[in-house]
């Protein structure tokens, strides 16, 4: 994970740099934000790219804390970088982009979504993997129809 502060549009706060996915990492991440606190005077929204279940430690923590979190769907944040003219990856400007959009687009806070929802989202992708499964047995014994009696 990369961090980036940025105090204002196009005045960034220090250097990039990693951070450990542990308690240990983001406790030095908290600890820069403070810093970022105190230089700023106010506290500053976490903007993060949702990354499967690989953002959900970092939210739990912050949401914990009470900071204003903003996730960003990897689909806008693919297409606001595709929008520039050279196609460069790499973790810094991938944190640069997410500081534009976050100046740019008018980005929502994140809300925790409930049990209910998580279990629906859940059961819908099985039912979609199971359904998927079916059309493909189904047309595999076509096939062999098809091929046993001609």
């Amino acid at each position: 994970m990369v961090e980036k502060a940025v105090l204002d549009k196009k005045q960034p706060y220090k250097k990039s740099f990693k951070v450990a996915h542990t308690l240990e990492g983001l406790a030095s991440l908290l600890n820069f934000i403070r810093e970022v606190e105190n230089v700023s005077g106010g506290r500053p929204p976490i903007v993060l790219e949702s990354t499967g279940h690989y953002h959900t430690p970092v939210v739990q923590f912050f949401e914990d804390i009470g900071y204003l979190l903003i996730i960003v769907n990897p689909l806008i944040s693919y297409r606001a970088k595709s929008s520039s003219l050279r196609k460069v990856k790499t973790d810094v400007i991938d944190a640069r982009h997410l500081c534009k959009l976050y100046y740019k687009e008018d980005l929502e806070p994140y809300k925790q979504r409930g049990i209910q929802l998580l279990n629906l989202r859940n059961l819908t992708r099985q039912h979609e993997n199971i359904t998927g499964l079916f059309v493909q047995t189904k047309l595999q014994f076509q096939a062999t129809l098809d091929q046993v009696f001609p």
